[in-house]
């Protein structure tokens, strides 16, 4: 075999793709004729190379497949319906055929160009057309939409006696000595598995963030990896409720809980503003929907980002936008300001500003050091309360006459 050496790209079989050689350009082999031209390649670079060499061997495997394929073609699997629906689980046939993947179910490898594969839209769920049939575990996508909440305890083992010996997902025989097969635990049931349901992936488990604010990445089976992934950006954390003393120890919680107390309320003043609605100032946020609704909801997303810095960053920079909309940009929002009642004196006061206190009555504003603690009267409930006060003689008189 003479003259330079050009790469003749096939399909990916998950193999060096240097398995021909000719002067005649590449092309991928993707119909009938380019598989022909590129089998009768295959064969002469066989006869061409050392005898019992290992680029032989891998050129005879992948003459195989190359067959393989053609056959495929000359006669498809026309039965292959593309959607298909099983234990909640929405599959939709794969066109990709160069794209190398893992079965979920068998844990083999998924060969694009010579077999039919699906994934589950819901949760990603991937595997052989032959597996399908042998899928036993739901779509956890409908696990997330009716229960929607995390398992809270860290590690919740109860122990391979009462599993049986038996893996939690698909009930095969285990032990932790690995005979017949090795049991796997996930760090987020608590459950043993076998090595077709945990692949040792990794991932953030909740139950350790919020009691330990530990976000080290630990071992879960494939189940708890998808649910988990399909979790990630739910509000559903409760933090005050779960372990309050959280906000004791972890600062940056304290000052992203500041900052959404601010945003919400920013938020009646966006509503009434023609120009805050029209520049959709808060479609900034839309990507935490949560934080426009409520002050005390989390995501574990949330979590890890206020771990990283990213969200205290993130956050103080639409802040900071927000702000100088309804302070200097907007004459309308300006006009909703405050003046201090009890000291007449100062710049207009608005209830997100840091040197301001609000009347838990009436969200009247003053200068924290002139209504310390609401430890003062609020003049603006006196003027309500006399005027209710007056106005009762009016009422009883009225209601006498009728």
């Amino acid at each position: 075999f003479s003259g330079p050496r050009v790469f003749y790209r096939t399909m990916d079989l998950g193999l060096a793709e240097d398995h021909f050689s000719r002067p005649v350009g590449s092309f991928v082999a993707s119909d009938i004729e380019q598989l022909k031209q590129a089998i009768g390649e295959c064969k002469k670079l066989i006869l061409e190379l050392p005898e019992h060499s290992e680029r032989q061997k891998d050129t005879v495997v992948k003459l195989i497949h190359l067959r393989l394929k053609l056959q495929e073609l000359k006669d498809p699997e026309e039965d292959e319906p593309n959607l298909r629906v099983i234990l909640e689980h929405r599959f939709s046939k794969e066109k990709s055929k160069s794209v190398k993947q893992t079965c979920d179910k068998c844990s083999a490898i998924i060969w694009g160009l010579i077999q039919t594969w699906y994934t589950c839209t819901g949760c990603y769920y991937r595997c052989h057309s032959k597996c399908m049939n042998l899928i036993t575990k739901p779509c956890v996508r409908s696990k997330v939409s009716h229960q929607s909440e995390y398992e809270l305890s860290i590690c919740p083992e109860i122990g391979l006696d009462r599993q049986d010996y038996r893996c939690a997902e698909c009930r095969t025989p285990i032990s932790l000595r690995g005979v017949p097969t090795e049991a796997r635990q996930c760090d987020y049931t608590g459950q043993y598995y076998c090595s077709t349901c945990h692949w040792n992936d990794t991932a953030i488990v909740p139950a350790r963030v919020i009691h330990n604010w530990e976000f080290e990445p630990r071992k879960v089976c494939r189940s708890s990896l998808r649910y988990l992934a399909l979790m990630m950006s739910r509000p559903v954390l409760k933090l005050k409720e779960i372990n309050p003393l959280l906000f004791n120890f972890v600062e940056e919680l304290v000052e992203i809980k500041k900052l959404r107390q601010d945003i919400l309320l920013m938020k009646p003043y966006f509503l009434t503003c023609k120009e805050a609605m029209e520049a959709r100032l808060l479609l900034q946020l839309q990507d935490r929907q949560h934080f426009v609704e409520n002050d005390d909801m989390y995501s574990l997303q949330d979590l890890i980002d206020i771990s990283s810095g990213r969200l205290s960053c993130s956050l103080t920079e639409i802040h900071t936008i927000f702000a100088k909309h309804i302070k200097l940009d907007c004459e309308r929002c300006q006009a909703k300001g405050f003046v201090c009642e009890l000291c007449k004196e100062g710049d207009i006061l608005f209830p997100f500003d840091s040197h301001t206190s609000v009347c838990q009555d009436c969200s009247a504003v003053f200068h924290r050091d002139c209504y310390y603690d609401n430890s003062t009267t609020c003049p603006r409930c006196a003027r309500m309360t006399e005027r209710k006060q007056d106005d009762e003689p009016y009422e009883k008189g009225a209601e006498h006459q009728k």
